[in-house]
C-alpha cells in the first residue's frame, strides 16, 4: 500500500516478478480486437511498452484510436506509458476517459490514483480512493486516513480511524495518527503542564515522562522531549522506556554508536512492548540502510526477533532491501527467514529472484532443485532451476527442468513465455539452432496471448 507503513514489495515491470504488496494495473479481462490493422497496433504496443519504448506505444496507441476511439482499453494502455513517462497532465485524461467509458472498471480509478500520488495531489486522490473503497475497503481506507492527515482534515481522520478501531482493529499507524491530533489539540498545552506538575510531585511514576515525552515531540519540542528522557532515565535509571527515547534523539543527531547502545537495551528489555520495538527496528534500519557502516548492528538487532511468531522480521528487511533494490542485501534477509520458515513459498520466490537480479546464478542452480523437492508442482521454481542451470552451461539439466516445468503452468502466459524463451537458450547451448528458434517464437505467442 502507498501510504502505509508496511514494507511494500513493487517489482517493477518485470517479467517474473514473485508477488506485489502494493496493487498493480493488471491487463483487463477480457479485450474485442475485431480489426487487423487494430490488432497488429494494439500488440505493438505492448511489445513496446515492455521493453520500455514508452513514446513508441503511444504512437500504436494513437493508431489503434482512429479505428476504435471508445475503446477504455485503449485509453487505460495510454494512461500507464503517460505516466511512465511522467507526462502526468496526458496520463490523468486519458484515465479518466477510460474510467468514463468504463465506470465499473477499478484499474482505470487506480491510474488515476497512481497519477495523484505521483504529483502529489492529495486533494484530487481523495475522491479517487473513496471509490476505491467499493472494491477492497479496508485496504484504501488505510490510504484514506493518510490522505487526510496529509491534507489537515484532521476531523475526518480521527472519525475513520474510530470507525476502522471498531471494525478492524487498531494498526500503529492509525494509533501514531491519532495520537498527533489529539496532541495537537487546544488543550495540548494544559496537557504538558498537568503532566510537568505530576513529575515533580511524583518523580518515580514512569508513565508521566512517557506521556509528557510523546506531546514534547509531537509538538516538535524535541529539546524539551530530550530534556523530559534524560530525567527519567535520572530519576528512574533502570526504566527502559527512556531508552526508547534516547534511541530517537541519538538517531536525530546522527549518532550511531549512542542509538545502537540505546536499541540493543530497548530490544532486550522484559518491559517495552513488542511493537515499540519493531518500531525501534524500522527506524534503525532506515539509518544503517543510509549509513553503511551500521550494517552489522542491523543484523545483531534482528537476532532479538527469533521468537517472533507473528512477523518474520528478517523476511522483512528483505523486503525493504528488495524495494531498494539492493539484492545482495534482500538475498542476505530471505535467507535467514527461510531458516525461521522454511516453506514460505514467496519467501523462497523472493531469494531465488534476489539471486537472478544481482547474477548469483550459481546460488540459484544450487537452491532451486531443492526447493522443488518442497514444492514439486511450483512451475516458477523449474523456471528458476533451468535458468541457474542455463547460466551456468548445465544445458541438458535445463532443459529437463524447463520441459518439467511447462507441465505445470496454468494460464500464466508471462511465465509460460520466460520458460520457453529459456528452453530456446538450452537447445541454443546445446547447438540446436532450430529448436532454439521454435521455442523463442513459443514464447512470443503465448505473450501475445495475455490480451
Amino acid at each position: 500500500m502507498k501510504l502505509s507503513t508496511l514494507i511494500c514489495m513493487a517489482f517493477g515491470a518485470v517479467l517474473l516478478s514473485p508477488g506485489a504488496a502494493h496493487a498493480q494495473q493488471v491487463e483487463p479481462d477480457s479485450l474485442t480486437l475485431a480489426k487487423n490493422e487494430f490488432e497488429e497496433n494494439f500488440y505493438e504496443a505492448l511489445k513496446q511498452k515492455g521493453i520500455e519504448n514508452y513514446d513508441k506505444a503511444i504512437v500504436a496507441l494513437q493508431r489503434c484510436l482512429v479505428k476504435d476511439a471508445k475503446n477504455p482499453v485503449v485509453y487505460g494502455e495510454l494512461g500507464k506509458n503517460y505516466l511512465a513517462l511522467k507526462m502526468y497532465a496526458e496520463a490523468e485524461q486519458a484515465y479518466l476517459k477510460a474510467r468514463d467509458l468504463e465506470p465499473t472498471n477499478r484499474w482505470y480509478w487506480q491510474g488515476l490514483y497512481d497519477v495523484y500520488y505521483e504529483t502529489k495531489d492529495y486533494n484530487k486522490s481523495i475522491p479517487v480512493v473513496q471509490k476505491l473503497t467499493e472494491w477492497r475497503r479496508e485496504y484504501y481506507q488505510e490510504d484514506l486516513v493518510s490522505l487526510y492527515m496529509y491534507t489537515q482534515q484532521h476531523d475526518k481522520a480521527l472519525a475513520l480511524i474510530n470507525e476502522m478501531e471498531q471494525t478492524v482493529g487498531m494498526s500503529n499507524k492509525r494509533e501514531m495518527y491519532k495520537l498527533e491530533i489529539l496532541s495537537t489539540s487546544k488543550d495540548s498545552k494544559g496537557q504538558k503542564d498537568a503532566l510537568e506538575a505530576a513529575i515533580k510531585k511524583d518523580p518515580k511514576n514512569e508513565d508521566n515522562y512517557i506521556d509528557l515525552i510523546y506531546l514534547y515531540s509531537q509538538a516538535g519540542e524535541e529539546a524539551k522531549a530530550e530534556d523530559v528522557a534524560r530525567r527519567l532515565e535520572k530519576n528512574i535509571p533502570e526504566s527502559d522506556y527512556a531508552q526508547v527515547s534516547l534511541f530517537k534523539f541519538h538517531l536525530n543527531n546522527n549518532d550511531g554508536a549512542k542509538a545502537s547502545q540505546s536499541m540493543f537495551k530497548v530490544l532486550g528489555s522484559r518491559k517495552v512492548d513488542g511493537k515499540i520495538k519493531h518500531r525501534v527496528l524500522n527506524e534503525f534500519l532506515i539509518f544503517a540502510n543510509n549509513n553503511p557502516a551500521f550494517m552489522p548492528d542491523l543484523a545483531k538487532a534482528v537476532t532479538y526477533f527469533e521468537d517472533d511468531k507473528q512477523v518474520n522480521v528478517p523476511k522483512e528487511i528483505g523486503k525493504f532491501f528488495f524495494n531498494k533494490r539492493k539484492f545482495n542485501e534482500a538475498a542476505q534477509y530471505f535467507e535467514v527467514g527461510l531458516q525461521q520458515k522454511a516453506d514460505d513459498i514467496e519467501g523462497i520466490e523472493l531469494l531465488l529472484y534476489t539471486f537472478a537480479e544481482s547474477g548469483q546464478y550459481g546460488r540459484i542452480a544450487e537452491k532451486a532443485p531443492e526447493y522443488i523437492a518442497l514444492y514439486p508442482t511450483q512451475a516458477r521454481l523449474y523456471y528458476y532451476a533451468g535458468l541457474g542451470a542455463n547460466k551456468t552451461k548445465q544445458f541438458s539439466s535445463a532443459k529437463s527442468y524447463l520441459e518439467m516445468g511447462l507441465d505445470f503452468v496454468v494460464e500464466d502466459p508471462d511465465l509460460e513465455a520466460s520458460i520457453n524463451y529459456q528452453l530456446g537458450e538450452a537447445y541454443g547451448g546445446m547447438g540446436d539452432a532450430k529448436k532454439k528458434q521454435e521455442y523463442q517464437a513459443k514464447a512470443e505467442k503465448a505473450l501475445k496471448s495475455k490480451s
